[in-house]
């Protein structure tokens, strides 16, 4: 793929779209980036590329641009919006950051994707594959876009890259050695329009990949499942319910590989330092991508062990007067917050709302039942998670997270838990999902800083 004097689009600017910059200036292609925030919200970096020879058109996005262009490449996130349908409609490629990286990368890529468990699953995978002395990198949404690896990437790396429906649905060859689908649910159906155009953007990487690769499906997701009569790589399935010939299952307590007829021990799930039960089958993935590139079951185990959870993950902040608060600000869908309800077995004050994605709350009816004290609500979603709830647990609003955290304690007794699960994702009040988790840390640390000032 040639660059040079081309006309490239770059359609957001934040961190792809700096990686996306030195990649194609690099390259001898002209850029323009096109942001529809203000450039002085775009900080000192824009005006850096600026001097460097890059076109920013800001404060919105100009058809003209769009047409203009001879290829377009959006960052992670940004929808198909109508200057790029547009664009698309008259010929013009639009592809993705991960779509370039893979026709010019050296090395293997094992790749992450699902409706959950994705950043989780991706970083242990990378510290397994590192821990047994391969030259792995993490890539993707994760971390550091895949495009940066390019110039100084070799045979013998592995990318380990987190990949998003965004990413994928602007992709046409991009394929990895080992792919790893964890469940799929209802996710950004506001950006996708639909479920069904969701998961065709998702099954893309499933259905490109020859026999010399590997993709590893959740055995008990029907759905996920459904990919492995139509892939020609090697299938390789999880599971907590079944015992695939090749994969990981449950047994005895254990977590096994299972492949060649050959069972192997890799870590008692009794030790898995991450809660819930969802975490069981992230592991499980992540076990078989190591597998897969052959570090041995016992060193898989080890790295298990030393794993510990990620930010904003199932994350513990605090007890305060017997209150256990716990950061789950990236449970931005339905199905994370009935996972992240499942890992507790006491009482819970439920936080939930944001921006609405398009999932059914209704599904957390039944599961709030019996087992949640009260909810506490915010955000532009706050009514239709209330209507939807139709009464199965009471309800409070809150209008700032001061207010969130204040109302949850009230409601709490000794032993109870109030989790931060959203449902949603935060971009009505926050940037993203980890200004939200550290602005809920901040104020359950200001709550229980206050209440030892009173007694002392």
């Amino acid at each position: 793929m040639e660059f040079s004097d081309k006309k490239v689009l770059i359609v957001g600017f934040e961190r792809t779209g700096e990686a996306l910059c030195r990649f194609l200036t690099a390259r001898g292609a002209r850029v323009t980036v096109t942001e529809k925030k203000p450039e002085a919200e775009l900080g000192s970096g824009a005006a850096a590329w600026k001097e460097r020879g890059i076109a920013f058109e800001t404060g919105g996005h100009k058809l003209e641009t769009f047409l203009g262009a001879d290829l377009i490449v959006p960052s992670p996130g940004v929808p198909p919006i109508p200057e790029i349908l547009a664009a698309r409609g008259k010929g013009i490629p639009v592809l993705s950051e991960i779509e370039l990286a893979g026709r010019f990368l050296k090395g293997r890529i094992a790749a992450v994707t699902g409706s959950n468990g994705k950043s989780t699953t991706a970083t242990l995978a990378h510290k397994i594959l590192k821990d047994a002395g391969l030259k792995a990198r993490l890539a993707g949404n994760i971390g550091t876009p895949l495009i940066s690896f390019v110039d100084k990437s070799r045979s013998d790396h592995i990318y380990v890259t987190e990949v998003s429906s965004f990413q994928l649905e602007y992709t046409e060859l991009f394929k990895a050695d080992a792919a790893a689908f964890l469940n799929i649910s209802q996710n950004h159906l506001d950006w996708h329009k639909g479920f069904d155009a969701y998961f065709g953007a998702k099954k893309k990487l499933f259905l490109r990949p020859g026999s010399e690769a590997a993709v590893i499906l959740n055995r008990d997701d029907a759905l996920v499942w459904s990919l492995a009569g139509k892939t020609a790589a090697a299938v390789y399935a999880f599971s907590r319910k079944r015992k695939p010939a090749r994969g990981a299952a449950l047994e005895d307590g254990w977590i096994v590989l299972r492949d060649g007829g050959k069972t192997e021990r890799v870590i008692r799930t009794s030790r898995i330092p991450l809660p819930g039960v969802h975490n069981q089958e992230n592991v499980m993935a992540a076990a078989i991508i190591g597998h897969f590139f052959g570090v041995p079951a016992a060193g898989i185990g080890r790295s298990v062990l030393a794993f510990r959870a990620l930010e904003h993950r199932l994350e513990d902040v605090l007890v305060h007067r017997g209150v256990r608060f716990v950061n789950d600000s990236k449970a931005t869908t339905v199905d994370a917050t009935l996972k992240a309800l499942a890992s507790f077995d006491r009482p819970v004050i439920l936080i939930l709302g944001g921006r609405d994605k398009g999932g059914d709350f209704t599904l957390l009816r039944r599961a709030v039942r019996g087992k949640v004290r009260a909810v506490v609500l915010v955000g532009e979603a706050a009514g239709k998670i209330e209507a939807a709830l139709g009464g199965a647990v009471p309800v409070e609003r809150a209008a700032t997270y001061r207010e969130v955290v204040r109302l949850a304690f009230a409601k709490a007794s000794p032993g109870d838990v109030v989790l931060l699960a959203p449902a949603c994702t935060s971009w009505d009040m926050f940037k993203n999902f980890e200004e939200r988790g550290r602005t809920f840390k901040g104020e359950v640390r200001k709550l229980a800083g206050a209440a030892g000032r009173r007694r002392s």
